[in-house]
């Protein structure tokens, strides 16, 4: 059941994740190999709304969104490579480790997310990813984490 699509683009993304903006935060998947590997891209802007508050004069993209935009990326992997476009897809969080962050994340940067399966398989509910997010090839954050997919 896996399918030969190697990227999503916008569109794509917005057909498997319910996420709306604000809090849609991957713009692109760039390479997408089966359910083992992607790289996601979230092109960060001054006009996202967490920037009002996180700092005033000192806009820094917060860790936690940083994480959700890793967790987006691994979905779109899965959603992609099981076909699950237009099919309601859910995907819930059990368990974030692991996390540590190294540096800002500030207007003007692009994240590059990579994350792998460590855990997971096509029928399963329960799977398990680590993510690096980096921008201009200097590590911001790693993660590990479970999420439940909800396959409808």
């Amino acid at each position: 059941m896996t399918t030969s699509q190697t990227s999503a683009d916008i569109q794509l993304i917005q057909r498997i994740l319910p996420h709306r903006y604000p809090f849609l935060l991957v713009d692109k998947v760039v390479e997408i190999d089966d359910t083992s590997s992607a790289l996601g891209i979230k092109n960060v802007t001054m006009n996202e709304p967490h920037f009002q508050g996180h700092f005033p004069g000192l806009p820094i993209m917060p860790g936690v969104t940083i994480v959700e935009a890793m967790a987006q990326t691994a979905a779109v992997m899965v959603g992609v490579t099981l076909e699950m476009a237009d099919k309601e897809m859910k995907v819930y969080f059990m368990a974030i480790d692991k996390a540590k962050f190294r540096r800002k994340v500030v207007p003007g940067d692009v994240l590059e997310m990579r994350l792998t399966t460590l855990r997971g398989k096509p029928g399963g509910k329960v799977w398990r990813f680590g993510g690096i997010a980096s921008v201009d090839n200097e590590m911001a954050a790693e993660v590990e984490f479970t999420a439940m997919m909800d396959m409808g």
